[in-house]
């Protein structure tokens, strides 16, 4: 390494040794915490799902297997932050109590510094939580819903990509679909309900369609069966043709679950949403939240801090480590309270995924600030004796 960019790292981080002890210690607990953590949560998980999932004709220990390999991923990304919150406390109280923070201290250096090693590591710790809920989560997630909804049964078909309800307005008419699925190249709309007003908005007739597919440019319904409100008179019809402007794309696009999609193909809906003049917050929410949710792992060593820096005087490293908890837990509610806010569309999307992180950042840094061993050391400082000479 050439002499600049040496002194530049060295400014950053002055002994690649502390900065490799301090993140193999942080990830050495962080990777203990969530696999006990993990294990006794689907324990717990499983003693109260265990008979739902056994009471399908033919149900096996696959059965188990199965439902552990579909619900590990969601505890292990749900509980990924609060795990680096509780690592990240043990690694400082480890290093407080050891009189380790002070002697990094009388080397000369900041909070900053102290707790950049922890940042690499947290950095490292939410790059792949991200990555682990991209590819891993999101397919469990879609499959264990698909299989729940289908009360655990055995030997069920794949997945083809079905969804939930949805409702959509088109001219007069109130269009609900009980579920939407994707065979091949054809979208497939099961149990289609329509109901008919005129211009005034009184019901005219409803319609009840087993399913309907859209081929060669156009919607059929299949099994229809037509109530009309001013006769009373009931007509079934075995297939009929479907005018409606709206595509399969749009079908897709409204019954798209944040959690079962990676980001990118929830920005592809969002984008056919915008087209259709949908909106599109609430997605926006869920899709800054992906971002958000990983990136809340950095902010832990700052909320831990308070479990290294925080003088002696103030109390005992138990009540520090509560303190430091407290902010933790605080975060935790205060950042899920911001997304259910953003869901419902009471919260603007930024703010509903963002504020929190930014808000305990803030506080993270005033409880460093605030805290006497938060101040660096005064550097080649020469203590005089205690005789004043």
């Amino acid at each position: 390494m050439s002499n600049p960019l040496r002194k530049v790292r060295r400014m950053i981080v002055p002994s690649r040794t502390l900065a490799s002890y301090m993140v193999r210690m942080h990830l050495g607990r962080f990777l203990g915490i969530l696999i006990g953590l993990t294990a006794v949560l689907q324990l717990l998980d499983l003693l109260a799902q265990a008979d739902d999932i056994m009471k399908p004709e033919g149900a096996t220990w696959v059965s188990i297997v199965s439902y552990v390999s579909m619900r590990a991923p969601q505890l292990i990304a749900q509980f990924a932050p609060f795990t680096a919150l509780l690592a990240t406390l043990l690694t400082l109280a480890t290093l407080n109590q050891h009189s380790e923070v002070v002697v990094m201290k009388a080397m000369g250096l900041s909070s900053h510094r102290i707790l950049l090693p922890l940042g690499i590591a947290s950095l490292l710790i939410a790059t792949t939580h991200f990555v682990f809920n991209e590819t891993v989560v999101v397919r469990a997630n879609a499959e264990l819903r698909y299989w729940q909804e289908h009360d655990y049964a055995v030997d069920l078909p794949p997945n083809t990509n079905r969804t939930g309800r949805v409702w959509l307005k088109e001219g007069n008419t109130i269009v609900q679909v009980e579920a939407v699925s994707q065979l091949r190249n054809r979208v497939v709309l099961d149990k289609v309900s329509l109901f008919e007003r005129d211009d005034a908005g009184r019901l005219e007739a409803m319609v009840l369609a087993d399913f309907a597919w859209y081929q060669d440019g156009a919607w059929t319904l299949h099994e229809v069966r037509r109530f009309d409100a001013k006769s009373h008179l009931v007509e079934v019809t075995p297939t009929v043709e479907w005018n409606i402007a709206t595509r399969p794309e749009r079908f897709l696009a409204l019954t798209v679950r944040a959690d079962q999609v990676s980001f990118v193909g929830l920005w592809k809906s969002m984008q056919r949403l915008r087209e259709e003049g949908l909106p599109t917050s609430r997605l926006m929410s869920s899709f800054l939240q992906k971002f958000a949710g990983p990136a809340s792992t950095m902010l832990m060593p700052l909320l831990a801090a308070v479990a290294a820096f925080g003088v002696h005087r103030a109390g005992s490293l138990v009540v520090r480590l509560v303190m430091g908890m407290a902010l933790g837990f605080s975060f935790f509610v205060a950042d899920n309270f911001m997304l259910a806010m953003g869901e419902f569309g009471v919260a603007p999307p930024f703010l509903a995924a963002w504020a929190p992180f930014f808000l305990f950042l803030l506080l993270g840094y005033a409880v460093i600030f605030n805290s006497e061993e938060g101040r660096p050391a005064p550097k080649n400082k020469t203590v005089k004796a205690a005789t004043g000479d």
